[in-house]
């Protein structure tokens, strides 16, 4: 009879996995549209960032870096049952991502201006780093509440096949924003000058 509800319940479960791939599919377009907007614009390096990235986009870098560590680490104690470690490194997750949450919000009001780099500008690669910025953190946000969503549940005495699938929607999404801004931020690494 349990057997028999699990594999129901991961039968209703699977649809929501097959959203969550096109979603990120989808999002995956969106950043290569805006990194392709830009290579246009720049035209083969005739209008480029004309700035040096401040090296607070490093740190945040190094931050989302870390959140995929845990979010791994939060997985692994789940499939192990080791709960506690679960909602640990969850919570760990929550904190480093908010981190860049905020690193990113600093970088972008308080760093940029200060540089006088602004969206509106005559340099549109300029613009281009606040598209950047805004889409990936309106993603970031999202996982922040998917993240939110499953440590909550957590604590709560829910199948462990319906544990693992937050815990697996999860870090499908959390490990797609952390590269979605590695890749960000080589390309402008790339685009300076």
């Amino acid at each position: 009879m349990m057997a028999q509800i699990q594999q129901e319940d991961k039968l209703n479960l699977a649809p929501k996995k097959f959203n969550m791939w096109i979603f990120i599919f989808t999002s995956f377009m969106l950043f290569a549209a805006f990194t392709s907007g830009f290579i246009v614009y720049a035209g083969g390096g005739k209008h480029g960032l004309d700035f040096k990235l401040p090296p607070v986009f490093l740190y945040s870098t190094i931050i989302i870096a870390l959140s995929s560590i845990t979010m791994f680490l939060a997985s692994r104690a789940a499939k192990g049952l080791q709960f506690a470690k679960q909602r640990l490194y969850l919570w760990l997750t929550v904190a480093l991502g908010t981190a860049f949450f905020a690193i990113q919000i600093y970088a972008c009001w308080v760093l940029l201006i200060s540089m006088k780099i602004y969206f509106i500008n005559p340099n549109a690669a300029q613009s281009f780093v606040y598209v950047f910025i805004w889409a990936h953190l309106l993603h970031i946000l999202a996982g922040l509440l998917l993240l939110i969503n499953t440590l909550i549940r957590s604590y709560k005495n829910v199948a462990q096949v319906k544990n693992l699938f937050n815990m697996q929607m999860s870090s499908i999404f959390w490990h797609f924003v952390d590269i979605i801004w590695i890749y960000l931020y080589v390309f402008l690494l790339l685009n300076q000058y």
